[in-house]
């Protein structure tokens, strides 16, 4: 045992409860927990202040405070910790896979492809459909946190599955919207949680549409999008899809309280917006 371990309060976290949904990251002032291997863990005892700020923003209880043997807190150690996780500033050169570019084809085949024209001849060579992709890149961590692509934009934020899932999930989702794509499961949710909030508060959004799998996971990406909302504060629309193994969805809103929520089955309602 390390000669500055003493008995004090530190967090606990139940692995057993954990879903990785990340939301207790950006509420740790000093940096002390992380998503690794999909679940919430300590990073380091001596991070830990044990005051338990992050206990209130688990959906799911899995954040206790307990006394037990532990390193003492360490303000050297969480400064160091800072810098050593700081984002990395971007390449000085740019790299093609993070250069914000807005697509044309959103539209049907025939209003984006002129007969003779490039994309006339991919389309064709695609078998007649046409890329519904609008924006690029898609990974919720590479996209612009500002520039056209948000101006006056529906946006759909999409679990990675989703589009494996749902069969029309070009025609029905993701035409006209502006896409990011991120896994609650695999990715630190808790910087998402800041990203989103500076997106909708600097930007001209419509509206926002949350796809998600029907894997109780994946409803981290859900609450980290209305913690965003919460932060940014505007009123912005929020819908909430729910997709099924079998590829059947469930609609809700995305605002309202759980008990208030009308759920829409798509046996009843096949729109894309």
């Amino acid at each position: 045992m390390l000669e500055t371990a003493q008995i004090r309060k530190i967090v606990r976290i139940d692995p057993d409860k954990c879903d990785g949904c990340g939301l207790c990251v950006p509420s740790c002032a000093e940096g002390a927990i992380r998503i690794v291997d999909g679940k919430a863990r300590l990073a380091a005892d001596n991070l830990c202040d044990g005051l338990g700020n992050c206990l209130g923003t688990c959906p799911r209880g899995a954040i206790t405070i307990e006394e037990r043997p532990a390193e003492e807190f360490s303000e050297q150690a969480v400064e160091a910790h800072k810098q050593k996780t700081a984002p990395k500033p971007p390449l000085p050169c740019g790299c093609p896979g993070t250069l914000a570019r807005l697509l044309k084809a959103r539209g049907p085949a025939q209003a984006c492809a002129q007969p003779g024209s490039d994309r006339a001849e991919a389309v064709s060579a695609a078998g007649g459909r046409p890329s519904r992709l609008g924006n690029f890149p898609v990974q919720l961590a590479l996209v612009p946190p500002s520039g056209p692509t948000w101006q006056g934009a529906d946006v759909l934020l999409a679990a990675d599955c989703v589009a494996f899932a749902l069969p029309d999930f070009y025609d029905r989702l993701l035409i006209g919207r502006t896409l990011a794509v991120a896994c609650p499961k695999l990715d630190d949710v808790g910087p998402y949680v800041e990203k989103l909030a500076n997106i909708f508060a600097n930007n001209d959004i419509r509206s926002l549409t949350v796809a998600r799998m029907e894997v109780p996971c994946c409803g981290g990406l859900v609450r980290a999008a209305q913690a965003a909302l919460e932060r940014c504060g505007r009123d912005i629309p929020l819908r909430v899809v729910t997709v099924h193994l079998d590829g059947t969805t469930e609609e809700t809103d995305g605002r309202q309280a759980p008990a208030e929520r009308t759920i829409h089955r798509d046996t009843t309602e096949r729109n894309g917006r």
